[in-house]
């Protein structure tokens, strides 16, 4: 085990045994490592609490049908938007200033949110009862309609969207390339993965104990005064982790990097300056320009797509089952958060990582797309036949409501932990036989394109859908979002067998040419 001083300028040694997988950090590291450590902790930890209250909010107001509207007409441009602020602020305020600036407005908005805006709901809405006549007059519209009929939750909704996308990808890993040199990379990166899901499990809990737990305080109250109390707690807590979490920040850049064994500007490593993001329609040529990117950006958009046409199918049978009780729903899915934490970080240890050592490409890069196609198939069967099958769950003492939400969280939670240990690896693991500038250019082409259209593509079949059949029922919507998804799971199954092909080929090329380069005399 290393035993490294670690004075400026010194390459700590090499961690063995236990402690290079379970803490590999030096001692004198653990003033910067610790501090960023809990600053991704508390992102992370409000990005759970956020996630799981917005969908509390929408489904059990304007249904599982609204998500789809809001992601498409609603995230999408906002994102885009606050993309734009973000730039242009960051070329006149300080780092510390920029993440400041960053993080505040929402916490404002939060906290507003939970303590004046709920509260006082009922009067700021529009009445059911003149919603239900816009909606008899626009039957077309109903997405729409229900966005303005509850604005106050789509915004909250909107809001909570760019905190996921923004404060980790965004804001977080900006901070942790530009203080972190490549040794310590090496290190901090893993036991920053795995923190993050030690923080989806304890922050599941959270929401579970201030949406579910909170009822045993308040024997005889209403679902609703509880529920609001639940509110407080959770958006007190959204900001004071938000606020912990500046704090970090704030306490880093005085106390952290003024420290040259830690960051030393005019010694730290700095990786080549990176390229601005290819625009949309560059993005396109990029990707058409090489087979591997086209391949490799189908299963980046065919996972987005499948995912979100199942997630918006169990989010209904959710609303159905909790039956406008928010408190309960929220504590189910922060149970839900939970257990994707836990099956992320049991599988990855214990499976994942074997499998890559283990077995080839193809077989790794199969596996999501072979849960996901018997997961969503067997989910989409259930809720189309378990009207049928109500004598025979009931003789299970169980409901087809009820059956359908745990069949579906089940599937849910195994896509989303192999998507993160799998999918993501063996995506990332095609690029790397690529030339330079496809894997510079094309990567962010991919991020570009797959990324968007992934997200936005399921919002797109499943509003447009809505707008079709002139109907807000998500059930109704199921056979064709079906045959979607089974059109889209056979592109998939495609993409990986070609991609498989060209990995292979070009692995072998690759080392023939290194073999060359050996042989040829100096």
């Amino acid at each position: 085990m290393s035993t490294t001083k670690g004075k400026s300028g010194s390459a700590p040694a090499e961690f063995e045994g236990w402690r290079s997988t379970l803490w590999p950090i030096h001692n004198f590291e653990i003033k910067k490592f610790i501090p960023m450590a809990m600053i991704m902790f508390f992102l992370l930890f409000n990005y759970t609490l956020l996630r799981d209250t917005k969908d509390t909010l929408v489904v059990n107001s304007a249904g599982a049908n609204a998500i789809s509207f809001l992601k498409l007409y609603c995230v999408t441009p906002a994102a885009i938007l606050f993309v734009i602020i973000y730039a242009r602020a960051s070329d006149f305020l300080s780092k510390e200033k920029l993440f400041q600036f960053t993080v505040a407005p929402f916490l404002v908005f939060f906290g507003i949110f939970g303590f004046l805006i709920y509260p006082n709901i009922d009067l700021i809405h529009p009445s059911i009862e003149s919603l239900d006549a816009i909606h008899a007059a626009y039957p077309r519209l109903s997405g729409f309609i229900d966005i303005y009929g509850y604005w106050a939750y789509s915004l909250f909704y909107v809001m909570s969207e760019i905190w996921g996308s923004a404060m980790i990808s965004l804001l977080f890993w900006q901070f942790a390339n530009q203080i972190t040199r490549t040794n310590e990379a090496k290190r901090f990166y893993g036991m920053f993965i795995v923190l993050g899901n030690v923080a989806l499990i304890l922050s599941g809990q959270v929401v579970v104990f201030c949406s579910s737990t909170i009822k045993g305080f308040f024997p005889g109250e209403s679902a609703g005064t509880i529920w609001q109390f639940s509110l407080y707690l959770l958006m007190g807590s959204v900001v004071a982790a938000g606020l912990a979490a500046m704090y970090l920040y704030h306490w880093m850049q005085r106390n952290v990097l003024t420290d040259k064994r830690f960051y030393d500007p005019a010694t730290q490593e700095h990786p080549r300056k990176k390229k601005e993001k290819p625009g949309f329609v560059e993005s396109f040529k990029i990707i058409f320009s090489s087979p591997e990117l086209g391949l490799i950006a189908v299963l980046v958009m065919a996972y987005g797509v499948t995912i979100n046409l199942v997630e918006v199918q169990w989010k209904n049978q959710l609303g159905i089952f909790f039956d406008g009780d928010r408190g309960s729903y929220n504590g189910f899915m922060g149970n839900y958060s939970t257990m994707t934490g836990v099956f992320a970080i049991f599988f990855g240890v214990l499976v994942g990582q074997r499998l890559l050592r283990i077995f080839k490409w193809l077989f790794n890069a199969s596996i999501t797309p072979i849960i996901i196609a018997g997961g969503g198939a067997l989910f989409f069967a259930f809720i189309l036949a378990k009207d049928s099958m109500g004598n025979i769950l009931l003789s299970l003492a169980l409901s087809p409501v009820t059956a359908a939400v745990f069949l579906g969280a089940g599937i849910v939670i195994a896509s989303k932990g192999v998507k993160y240990i799998l999918f993501d690896p063996t995506k990332e693991m095609a690029y790397i036989p690529l030339d330079d500038e496809l894997k510079i250019k094309g990567k962010a082409a991919v991020d570009v394109i797959g990324g968007r259209a992934g997200k936005a593509g399921g919002a797109f079949i499943q509003s447009t859908l809505a707008i079709m059949l002139a109907s807000k029922d998500v059930i109704l919507m199921a056979p064709y979002t079906l045959a979607v998804f089974a059109g889209v799971m056979v592109l998939w199954f495609i993409a990986v067998k070609v991609l498989s092909k060209r990995y292979e080929s070009m692995l072998i090329m690759r080392a023939k040419e290194a073999e060359t380069m050996e042989a040829a005399p100096a």
